[in-house]
């Protein structure tokens, strides 16, 4: 039987140019967030590397594993050994030519406990996801855990409100997002301050409009995407941080700075969710009879 209590730990990180020392360092950020007392523990989005996809280079598909594999490997015997749960990022290798962007959750028995596959995959400058990553075709998933029923999302995927209701119906009571977004060096002094305030903003409502916890971690620092030695030509980004949890009212419990690294912990509480629930009861009254539109591109 779940807690009604438990803890959660964001790792928010930097990314050098060595995919074997990021691992290692967020392994050790893993135990630091376990020693803090976290149960259920996060690392942004695709960690192991600094964000490659800003530029288009298929030698860089080497950089991807197939799950399981020799990193989901370590990361689960990390798991057992602190018995938590552990979300992961990780560059998926299904087959020749089909890669995903996948986050893995493992259980605190070390065990898989399952796999979501990004379902939105953004084509931006210095965001080329499409050229790398498969949309996924696992749909929105709920899991059970150690700790409780919890769901995951990454990154792009946090601007939908569809993907946080259908992970909500389906019992989680966190929504864990990891994340890379940053600044464009150029847009950062015009539009830097609302463009935050918009992804904040939107997440905190799907805590709300769901009654269940946000869980964001995003990751720090500038980068060029350097990948062993070779990096992109380009102004590169800033990842602004900004890991933050908030509760089922959408009330921040914990919120991380722009530009150090942090383990970030707040406790999920799911009397208090219930009691949101019961006071704003948003999923008793919706209308599930007039919803169906909601499949089409656009209504015309």
């Amino acid at each position: 039987m779940a807690a009604e209590k438990f803890r959660v730990g964001l790792v928010q990180m930097s990314a050098t140019p060595d995919p074997e020392n990021n691992l290692q360092r967020a392994i050790e950020h893993v135990r630091n967030a376990a020693g803090k007392g976290a149960q259920v523990v996060c690392l942004p989005e695709l960690f192991q590397t600094q964000y490659f996809c800003q530029r288009e280079d298929a030698a860089l598909f080497d950089l991807a594993e197939p799950i399981p594999g020799p990193t989901s490997a370590k990361l689960a015997e990390v798991a057992k050994q602190l018995r938590i749960v552990l979300i992961a990022s990780l560059f998926e290798k299904r087959a020749p030519g089909v890669y995903h962007n996948t986050a893995a959750i493992f259980d605190a028995d070390g065990s898989l406990r399952g796999l979501y596959r990004k379902m939105h995959i953004p084509d931006d400058p210095l965001y080329y996801e499409k050229f790398y990553f498969t949309p996924g075709d696992l749909g929105f998933r709920a899991f059970d855990t150690n700790a409780g029923r919890i769901g995951t999302l990454v990154c792009w995927d946090q601007w939908y409100p569809e993907g946080a209701r259908l992970t909500a119906l389906q019992g989680a009571t966190v929504l864990f997002y990891p994340t890379a977004i940053g600044w464009h060096p150029a847009e950062k002094a015009e539009f830097g301050n609302a463009q935050h305030d918009a992804w904040r903003t939107i997440q905190r409502a799907h805590a709300i409009a769901n009654g269940v916890y946000v869980a964001v971690v995003n990751r720090v620092g500038f980068e060029n995407g350097d990948i062993r030695g070779k990096s992109a030509s380009g102004a590169g980004l800033e990842f602004w941080g900004g890991s933050f949890l908030c509760d089922p009212f959408g009330r921040v419990i914990a919120e991380s700075s722009h530009d150090k690294e942090e383990i970030l912990t707040g406790e999920v509480d799911l009397r208090i969710l219930e009691d949101i629930r019961r006071n704003w009861p948003f999923l008793r009254d919706r209308r599930i009879d007039s919803y169906a539109p909601i499949t089409n591109r656009m209504i015309d």
